[in-house]
Protein backbone atom coordinates (compact mmCIF):
# COMPACT_ATOMS: atom_id res chain seq x y z
CA UNK A 1 0.00 0.00 0.00
CA UNK A 2 1.47 3.56 -0.36
CA UNK A 3 2.20 5.59 2.46
CA UNK A 4 0.44 9.30 2.73
CA UNK A 5 0.55 11.23 -0.07
CA UNK A 6 3.85 13.29 -0.31
CA UNK A 7 3.71 17.33 0.30
CA UNK A 8 4.85 19.72 -2.08
CA UNK A 9 8.45 19.50 -3.25
CA UNK A 10 8.11 16.13 -3.34
CA UNK A 11 8.94 15.00 0.38
CA UNK A 12 6.75 13.39 3.09
CA UNK A 13 6.47 15.24 6.68
CA UNK A 14 6.33 13.07 9.32
CA UNK A 15 6.34 13.53 13.11
CA UNK A 16 9.36 14.26 15.43
CA UNK A 17 11.09 10.79 16.43
CA UNK A 18 12.35 9.83 19.45
CA UNK A 19 15.67 8.91 18.03
CA UNK A 20 17.82 11.19 16.29
CA UNK A 21 20.71 10.05 14.09
CA UNK A 22 21.29 12.57 11.23
CA UNK A 23 20.26 11.85 8.06
CA UNK A 24 19.66 8.18 6.86
CA UNK A 25 19.88 6.51 3.48
CA UNK A 26 16.64 3.41 3.18
CA UNK A 27 17.07 0.72 0.85
CA UNK A 28 13.58 -0.75 0.10
CA UNK A 29 13.72 -4.08 -1.85
CA UNK A 30 10.53 -4.93 -3.27
CA UNK A 31 9.30 -6.26 -6.34
CA UNK A 32 5.79 -4.58 -6.57
CA UNK A 33 5.00 -3.06 -9.96
CA UNK A 34 2.98 -0.31 -8.53
CA UNK A 35 5.90 0.10 -5.83
CA UNK A 36 4.88 1.34 -2.18
CA UNK A 37 7.28 4.25 -1.82
CA UNK A 38 6.53 7.12 -4.47
CA UNK A 39 8.77 9.44 -2.48
CA UNK A 40 12.44 10.27 -2.64
CA UNK A 41 12.78 10.86 0.70
CA UNK A 42 11.12 11.41 4.54
CA UNK A 43 11.91 14.54 6.51
CA UNK A 44 10.47 14.65 10.26
CA UNK A 45 10.11 17.32 11.69
CA UNK A 46 13.64 18.01 13.39
CA UNK A 47 14.97 18.51 9.34
CA UNK A 48 16.08 15.18 9.90
CA UNK A 49 15.95 12.91 6.53
CA UNK A 50 15.60 9.65 5.10
CA UNK A 51 16.38 9.32 1.94
CA UNK A 52 14.67 6.06 -0.35
CA UNK A 53 16.70 3.85 -2.95
CA UNK A 54 14.27 0.86 -4.15
CA UNK A 55 15.66 -2.38 -5.94
CA UNK A 56 13.18 -4.46 -7.77
CA UNK A 57 15.12 -7.90 -7.05
CA UNK A 58 17.78 -9.27 -4.80
CA UNK A 59 20.37 -8.28 -7.47
CA UNK A 60 19.74 -5.10 -8.35
CA UNK A 61 19.81 -4.31 -4.30
CA UNK A 62 23.16 -5.35 -4.10
CA UNK A 63 24.54 -3.35 -6.46
CA UNK A 64 22.92 -0.34 -4.49
CA UNK A 65 24.12 -2.05 -1.20
CA UNK A 66 26.51 0.79 -0.48
CA UNK A 67 28.27 1.94 2.45
CA UNK A 68 26.09 4.52 3.09
CA UNK A 69 22.97 2.59 3.11
CA UNK A 70 21.71 2.56 7.14
CA UNK A 71 18.92 0.44 6.95
CA UNK A 72 17.38 -2.14 4.45
CA UNK A 73 13.34 -2.88 4.30
CA UNK A 74 12.91 -6.03 2.97
CA UNK A 75 9.28 -7.28 1.50
CA UNK A 76 8.74 -10.79 2.08
CA UNK A 77 6.69 -11.42 -0.77
CA UNK A 78 9.69 -10.71 -2.90
CA UNK A 79 9.11 -13.07 -5.57
CA UNK A 80 6.34 -15.42 -3.97
CA UNK A 81 4.84 -16.38 -7.32
CA UNK A 82 8.59 -17.40 -8.73
CA UNK A 83 9.33 -19.83 -5.73
CA UNK A 84 8.48 -23.09 -6.37
CA UNK A 85 6.25 -24.95 -2.96
CA UNK A 86 8.60 -26.57 -0.61
CA UNK A 87 11.40 -23.59 -0.59
CA UNK A 88 12.44 -21.49 2.14
CA UNK A 89 10.10 -17.88 2.40
CA UNK A 90 12.77 -16.57 3.85
CA UNK A 91 15.73 -16.98 1.80
CA UNK A 92 15.62 -13.65 0.07
CA UNK A 93 15.71 -12.56 3.99
CA UNK A 94 18.80 -15.00 4.58
CA UNK A 95 20.54 -13.86 1.60
CA UNK A 96 20.28 -10.02 2.43
CA UNK A 97 21.98 -10.80 5.78
CA UNK A 98 24.49 -12.39 4.51
CA UNK A 99 25.11 -9.29 1.90
CA UNK A 100 25.09 -6.83 4.53
CA UNK A 101 25.74 -8.07 8.09
CA UNK A 102 26.31 -4.73 9.15
CA UNK A 103 23.22 -3.38 8.20
CA UNK A 104 19.68 -3.55 10.04
CA UNK A 105 17.21 -4.82 8.31
CA UNK A 106 12.96 -4.78 8.51
CA UNK A 107 10.84 -7.36 7.32
CA UNK A 108 7.33 -6.02 5.58
CA UNK A 109 4.60 -8.17 4.85
CA UNK A 110 0.75 -8.40 4.54
CA UNK A 111 -0.68 -8.85 8.12
CA UNK A 112 -1.84 -12.22 6.54
CA UNK A 113 1.51 -13.07 6.85
CA UNK A 114 2.51 -11.97 10.39
CA UNK A 115 3.72 -15.37 11.37
CA UNK A 116 6.10 -15.66 8.59
CA UNK A 117 7.14 -12.09 9.65
CA UNK A 118 7.56 -13.26 13.11
CA UNK A 119 9.70 -15.81 12.08
CA UNK A 120 11.97 -13.27 9.72
CA UNK A 121 12.60 -11.21 13.45
CA UNK A 122 13.86 -15.00 14.72
CA UNK A 123 16.16 -15.19 11.93
CA UNK A 124 17.69 -11.62 12.10
CA UNK A 125 15.27 -9.23 11.04
CA UNK A 126 15.75 -6.47 13.77
CA UNK A 127 11.81 -5.65 13.46
CA UNK A 128 8.81 -6.38 11.02
CA UNK A 129 6.18 -3.90 9.64
CA UNK A 130 2.93 -4.39 8.17
CA UNK A 131 1.85 -2.77 4.60
CA UNK A 132 -1.93 -2.13 6.06
CA UNK A 133 0.12 -0.14 8.89
CA UNK A 134 3.01 1.82 7.48
CA UNK A 135 3.11 5.40 7.03
CA UNK A 136 5.73 7.97 7.57
CA UNK A 137 5.82 8.14 11.02
CA UNK A 138 6.16 4.51 11.74
CA UNK A 139 8.35 3.59 8.94
CA UNK A 140 10.84 6.27 10.41
CA UNK A 141 10.53 5.12 13.81
CA UNK A 142 11.10 2.40 12.56
CA UNK A 143 14.45 2.61 10.81
CA UNK A 144 15.43 4.87 13.81
CA UNK A 145 15.01 2.04 16.52
CA UNK A 146 16.67 -0.60 13.98
CA UNK A 147 19.61 1.10 13.67
CA UNK A 148 19.82 1.98 17.33
CA UNK A 149 19.27 -1.83 17.90
CA UNK A 150 22.03 -3.31 15.28
CA UNK A 151 24.46 -0.58 16.41
CA UNK A 152 23.98 -1.87 20.62
CA UNK A 153 23.60 -5.44 19.11
CA UNK A 154 26.66 -5.04 17.42
CA UNK A 155 28.85 -3.43 20.29
CA UNK A 156 27.70 -5.86 22.72
CA UNK A 157 28.98 -8.70 20.00
CA UNK A 158 32.22 -6.49 19.71
CA UNK A 159 32.55 -6.47 23.74
CA UNK A 160 31.86 -10.48 23.94
CA UNK A 161 34.75 -10.91 21.71
CA UNK A 162 36.71 -8.19 23.79
CA UNK A 163 36.20 -10.52 26.41
CA UNK A 164 36.64 -13.95 24.80
CA UNK A 165 40.02 -12.49 23.59
CA UNK A 166 40.66 -10.90 26.50
CA UNK A 167 40.76 -14.73 28.49
CA UNK A 168 42.23 -16.35 25.50
CA UNK A 169 44.95 -14.35 26.00
CA UNK A 170 45.28 -14.35 30.22
CA UNK A 171 45.05 -18.31 29.78
CA UNK A 172 48.14 -17.91 27.43
CA UNK A 173 50.29 -15.56 29.07
CA UNK A 174 49.22 -17.81 32.95
CA UNK A 175 50.88 -20.90 30.32
CA UNK A 176 53.66 -18.98 29.57
CA UNK A 177 54.64 -18.27 33.45
CA UNK A 178 57.30 -20.40 34.69
CA UNK A 179 56.79 -23.08 36.74
CA UNK A 180 59.82 -23.21 39.50
CA UNK A 181 61.42 -26.82 39.20
CA UNK A 182 63.05 -27.65 42.90
CA UNK A 183 62.25 -31.03 43.66
CA UNK A 184 64.46 -32.33 46.14
CA UNK A 185 65.83 -28.96 47.13
CA UNK A 186 65.77 -27.15 50.63
CA UNK A 187 65.54 -23.95 49.16
CA UNK A 188 62.08 -22.24 49.60
CA UNK A 189 61.11 -20.30 46.87
CA UNK A 190 58.66 -16.97 45.90
CA UNK A 191 58.27 -14.44 43.29
CA UNK A 192 55.75 -11.37 42.36
CA UNK A 193 55.44 -10.43 39.05
CA UNK A 194 53.71 -7.09 37.35
CA UNK A 195 53.54 -6.07 34.36
CA UNK A 196 54.19 -2.33 32.81
CA UNK A 197 51.31 -2.70 30.20
CA UNK A 198 47.58 -2.43 31.19
CA UNK A 199 45.81 -5.14 31.69
CA UNK A 200 48.44 -7.40 30.52
CA UNK A 201 49.91 -10.61 32.60
CA UNK A 202 53.12 -10.49 30.63
CA UNK A 203 55.44 -8.37 30.17
CA UNK A 204 59.05 -7.83 29.02
CA UNK A 205 60.65 -9.34 32.22
CA UNK A 206 61.36 -13.04 32.52
CA UNK A 207 62.74 -15.42 35.18
CA UNK A 208 62.96 -18.90 35.97
CA UNK A 209 64.72 -21.32 38.81
CA UNK A 210 65.48 -24.76 38.21
CA UNK A 211 67.39 -27.90 40.08
CA UNK A 212 69.64 -30.06 37.65
CA UNK A 213 70.12 -33.57 38.46
CA UNK A 214 73.44 -32.88 40.32
CA UNK A 215 71.46 -31.18 42.70
CA UNK A 216 72.52 -27.29 42.00
CA UNK A 217 70.17 -24.37 41.66
CA UNK A 218 69.92 -22.25 39.09
CA UNK A 219 68.22 -19.05 38.66
CA UNK A 220 67.45 -16.49 36.34
CA UNK A 221 66.06 -13.06 36.11
CA UNK A 222 66.46 -10.49 32.80
CA UNK A 223 64.46 -7.85 30.95
CA UNK A 224 63.97 -7.13 27.42
CA UNK A 225 63.84 -3.70 26.74
CA UNK A 226 60.35 -2.48 25.59
CA UNK A 227 57.21 -3.06 27.44
CA UNK A 228 55.51 -4.55 24.67
CA UNK A 229 53.79 -8.14 23.11
CA UNK A 230 56.83 -8.61 20.99
CA UNK A 231 58.84 -7.87 24.27
CA UNK A 232 56.35 -10.33 26.15
CA UNK A 233 57.16 -12.88 23.73
CA UNK A 234 61.21 -12.67 23.02
CA UNK A 235 61.30 -12.87 26.89
CA UNK A 236 59.20 -16.28 26.99
CA UNK A 237 61.70 -17.52 24.36
CA UNK A 238 64.87 -16.43 26.39
CA UNK A 239 63.63 -18.40 29.63
CA UNK A 240 62.67 -21.52 27.78
CA UNK A 241 66.01 -21.43 25.90
CA UNK A 242 67.88 -20.68 29.45
CA UNK A 243 66.08 -23.40 30.99
CA UNK A 244 67.27 -25.86 28.12
CA UNK A 245 70.57 -24.74 27.50
CA UNK A 246 71.27 -25.29 32.19
CA UNK A 247 69.70 -28.71 32.07
CA UNK A 248 72.08 -29.07 29.29
CA UNK A 249 74.62 -28.73 31.26
CA UNK A 250 75.62 -25.02 29.90
CA UNK A 251 76.69 -22.44 32.31
CA UNK A 252 78.19 -18.78 32.98
CA UNK A 253 79.74 -17.51 29.81
CA UNK A 254 78.99 -20.22 27.27
CA UNK A 255 75.47 -20.22 28.55
CA UNK A 256 75.43 -16.27 27.89
CA UNK A 257 76.85 -16.54 24.42
CA UNK A 258 74.16 -18.98 23.67
CA UNK A 259 71.38 -16.96 24.82
CA UNK A 260 73.08 -14.26 23.00
CA UNK A 261 72.84 -15.56 19.68
CA UNK A 262 69.28 -16.65 20.05
CA UNK A 263 67.92 -13.27 20.99
CA UNK A 264 69.71 -12.29 17.52
CA UNK A 265 68.03 -14.58 15.91
CA UNK A 266 64.72 -13.92 17.16
CA UNK A 267 65.12 -9.94 17.93
CA UNK A 268 62.95 -7.90 15.35
CA UNK A 269 65.76 -4.92 15.22
CA UNK A 270 68.98 -4.58 16.39
CA UNK A 271 68.21 -2.16 19.17
CA UNK A 272 66.37 -4.90 21.19
CA UNK A 273 68.45 -5.75 23.44
CA UNK A 274 68.24 -7.21 27.46
CA UNK A 275 69.84 -7.47 30.78
CA UNK A 276 70.32 -11.18 32.33
CA UNK A 277 71.28 -12.19 36.09
CA UNK A 278 71.94 -15.92 36.69
CA UNK A 279 72.66 -17.63 39.86
CA UNK A 280 73.91 -20.93 40.31
CA UNK A 281 73.75 -22.13 43.73
CA UNK A 282 76.23 -24.81 44.57
CA UNK A 283 74.23 -28.31 45.95
CA UNK A 284 75.61 -27.77 49.97
CA UNK A 285 73.73 -23.84 49.41
CA UNK A 286 76.72 -22.50 50.58
CA UNK A 287 78.25 -20.96 47.72
CA UNK A 288 77.13 -19.31 44.26
CA UNK A 289 77.79 -18.36 41.23
CA UNK A 290 77.34 -15.05 39.57
CA UNK A 291 77.05 -13.82 35.79
CA UNK A 292 75.61 -10.22 35.74
CA UNK A 293 74.73 -9.21 31.96
CA UNK A 294 74.44 -5.06 31.70
CA UNK A 295 71.67 -6.34 34.98
CA UNK A 296 71.43 -4.73 38.75
CA UNK A 297 73.22 -6.97 41.17
CA UNK A 298 70.94 -9.36 43.65
CA UNK A 299 70.65 -8.59 47.09
CA UNK A 300 71.40 -11.32 49.85
CA UNK A 301 70.57 -10.84 53.52
CA UNK A 302 71.84 -12.94 56.48
CA UNK A 303 70.73 -13.11 60.12
CA UNK A 304 72.18 -10.48 62.11
CA UNK A 305 73.48 -8.41 59.00
CA UNK A 306 71.25 -5.95 56.91
CA UNK A 307 70.54 -7.09 53.45
CA UNK A 308 73.73 -5.83 50.93
CA UNK A 309 73.94 -6.29 46.74
CA UNK A 310 76.52 -9.18 45.92
CA UNK A 311 79.77 -8.14 43.87
CA UNK A 312 78.57 -5.75 40.31
CA UNK A 313 81.97 -4.63 39.19
CA UNK A 314 83.15 -7.30 37.10
CA UNK A 315 79.66 -7.94 34.85
CA UNK A 316 79.51 -7.87 31.02
CA UNK A 317 77.53 -6.49 28.80
CA UNK A 318 73.50 -6.82 28.01
CA UNK A 319 72.44 -9.17 25.67
CA UNK A 320 72.61 -8.31 22.22
CA UNK A 321 74.91 -4.67 22.19
CA UNK A 322 78.22 -6.42 21.66
CA UNK A 323 78.79 -9.49 19.34
CA UNK A 324 81.52 -10.68 21.11
CA UNK A 325 80.90 -10.10 24.59
CA UNK A 326 82.18 -11.97 27.53
CA UNK A 327 80.44 -12.56 30.49
CA UNK A 328 82.91 -13.85 33.79
CA UNK A 329 81.34 -15.95 36.55
CA UNK A 330 82.43 -14.56 39.96
CA UNK A 331 81.66 -17.34 43.05
CA UNK A 332 80.48 -15.78 45.92
CA UNK A 333 80.17 -17.06 49.55
CA UNK A 334 76.40 -17.45 50.50
CA UNK A 335 76.86 -18.53 54.28
CA UNK A 336 74.60 -21.42 56.38
CA UNK A 337 71.28 -19.00 56.21
CA UNK A 338 70.28 -16.71 53.92
CA UNK A 339 67.84 -14.75 51.35
CA UNK A 340 68.61 -14.14 47.75
CA UNK A 341 66.74 -11.50 46.56
CA UNK A 342 66.72 -11.46 42.31
CA UNK A 343 64.85 -8.54 40.75
CA UNK A 344 64.04 -6.33 37.46
CA UNK A 345 65.01 -2.42 37.45
CA UNK A 346 61.57 -1.14 37.52
CA UNK A 347 61.89 -2.11 41.74
CA UNK A 348 64.42 0.12 41.56
CA UNK A 349 63.63 3.11 38.95
CA UNK A 350 60.37 4.74 40.17
CA UNK A 351 60.11 7.34 42.06
CA UNK A 352 61.34 7.77 45.94
CA UNK A 353 58.37 10.01 47.13
CA UNK A 354 56.10 10.67 44.29
CA UNK A 355 56.28 12.36 40.82
CA UNK A 356 59.35 14.72 39.91
CA UNK A 357 61.21 12.70 43.09
CA UNK A 358 64.72 11.43 43.22
CA UNK A 359 64.56 7.62 41.65
CA UNK A 360 64.46 4.94 44.20
CA UNK A 361 67.86 3.47 43.49
CA UNK A 362 69.47 0.34 44.65
CA UNK A 363 70.42 2.21 48.02
CA UNK A 364 66.53 3.03 48.35
CA UNK A 365 65.56 -0.55 47.80
CA UNK A 366 68.07 -1.88 50.38
CA UNK A 367 66.78 0.66 52.93
CA UNK A 368 63.47 -0.33 52.21
CA UNK A 369 64.23 -4.47 52.38
CA UNK A 370 66.08 -3.76 55.57
CA UNK A 371 62.97 -1.92 56.81
CA UNK A 372 60.33 -4.61 55.95
CA UNK A 373 63.02 -7.47 56.99
CA UNK A 374 63.24 -6.15 60.55
CA UNK A 375 58.67 -6.10 60.69
CA UNK A 376 59.68 -9.86 60.42
CA UNK A 377 58.60 -10.12 56.60
CA UNK A 378 59.50 -13.31 54.95
CA UNK A 379 59.38 -14.79 51.35
CA UNK A 380 55.72 -14.22 49.86
CA UNK A 381 54.86 -11.64 52.34
CA UNK A 382 58.12 -10.16 52.11
CA UNK A 383 57.89 -9.36 48.09
CA UNK A 384 54.17 -8.51 48.37
CA UNK A 385 55.24 -5.61 50.61
CA UNK A 386 58.03 -4.70 48.83
CA UNK A 387 56.47 -4.05 45.17
CA UNK A 388 53.29 -2.11 46.84
CA UNK A 389 55.81 0.03 48.76
CA UNK A 390 58.11 0.61 45.97
CA UNK A 391 54.83 1.59 43.90
CA UNK A 392 53.47 3.68 46.92
CA UNK A 393 56.55 5.61 46.84
CA UNK A 394 55.85 6.15 43.43
CA UNK A 395 52.88 7.94 44.56
CA UNK A 396 51.11 5.26 41.39
CA UNK A 397 51.04 2.82 39.35
CA UNK A 398 54.92 1.84 37.83
CA UNK A 399 55.12 1.90 34.43
CA UNK A 400 58.00 -0.48 34.35
CA UNK A 401 57.77 -4.05 33.94
CA UNK A 402 58.50 -5.72 37.60
CA UNK A 403 60.03 -9.03 38.66
CA UNK A 404 61.29 -9.79 42.07
CA UNK A 405 62.75 -13.53 42.85
CA UNK A 406 63.42 -14.70 46.24
CA UNK A 407 65.24 -17.98 47.47
CA UNK A 408 65.45 -18.32 51.16
CA UNK A 409 67.88 -20.95 53.10
CA UNK A 410 67.97 -22.14 56.71
CA UNK A 411 70.80 -23.40 57.78
CA UNK A 412 71.54 -26.67 59.62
Amino acid sequence: MPVPAPVPAQRQRVHPIDVSSGDLTLLVIEDDPAGTFTVPELVDAAGSRVRIRTARNLTEAERLLTDDVHCVLLDLDLAADARREGDDPLEPLHRILRLAPRHPVLALATSERAELAAEAVRAGAQDRLFREELDGPLLSRAIRYAVERKRADSVQVKLAESRLRAQENARLERGLLPTPLLEGSDLRFAARYRPGRSRALLGGDFYDTVRTPDGTVHAMIGDVCGHGPDEAALGVELRIAWRALTFAGLCGDELLSTLQRVLEHERESEEIFATLCTVDIAPDGRRAGLCLAGHPAPLVARPGLGPRLLPNDDGGPALGLLPHARWPRRQVELGGTWSLMMYTDGLIEGRSAGPGSPRLGQDGMLAMVESLLTGGLRGEELLEAAVAEVRDLNGGELTDDVAVLLLDRQGR
